[in-house]
């Protein structure tokens, strides 16, 4: 003996089955933005226990599967934003700080070798003269140790300089190679759509 079951009786099972498993789908998007953040229709599917099928064809299943991996999508893409955002402030900024210490550089160079000129005048001034004063000796080696240190810091300055522009070299380098990074990222991230 089969028994059949009544069309109405079969249909509202088949309603309370697919609205279980309509409230399962929306459980898992739940759980999973909890848990990774990350969702993807597979993900989904496998979570709440029902097939991609049904995701893709069901109408009430599909908008709700959509709008929750679209809201993914959009926040990684704000996050790596932000990020790249971030990062890219922070090279800013130790370009500016190097591009002014250069410029610190220059200036106390230039400050520098006015005064070596001033002094080695000087020296000249008193060479010239011709005097025998016991003073005028003193204040020719006074001046000839200050002109030595004078172009100590000169070098050491030069120094720093060149320190300044490798600094500044380098910040741009890893500025373009950022920016290469990020239109990369873009265009997978537009590929990927």
């Amino acid at each position: 003996m089969t028994s059949t079951i009544p069309p109405a009786a079969a249909i509202a099972a088949r309603r309370r089955q697919t609205q279980r498993k309509l409230a399962d789908v929306q459980a898992a998007i739940a759980q999973l933005r909890r848990e990774t953040g990350r969702l993807t229709v597979t993900a989904i599917a496998r979570r709440a226990g029902v097939s991609n099928t049904f995701l893709y064809e069901n109408p009430q299943a599909r908008p709700m599967v959509q709008d929750a991996v679209a809201a993914t999508r959009s926040r990684r893409t704000r996050r790596v934003a932000d990020e790249h955002d971030r990062v890219e402030a922070t090279w800013r900024e130790r370009a500016l700080n190097a591009e002014e210490g250069l410029t610190q550089a220059h200036n106390e160079i230039r400050a520098q070798r006015n005064r070596i000129g001033e002094l080695m005048g000087q020296l000249r001034d008193t060479e010239t003269a011709g005097s025998s004063e016991p003073t005028t000796a003193a204040e020719n080696a006074s001046l000839k140790r200050r002109v030595r240190q004078l172009t100590q810091e000169h070098r050491e300055l030069q120094e720093r300089l060149e320190g300044c522009r490798a600094n500044l070299r380098f910040a741009e380098n890893r500025l373009s190679e950022l920016e290469a990074q990020l239109v990369e990222h873009q265009r997978g991230g537009q590929a990927g759509r």
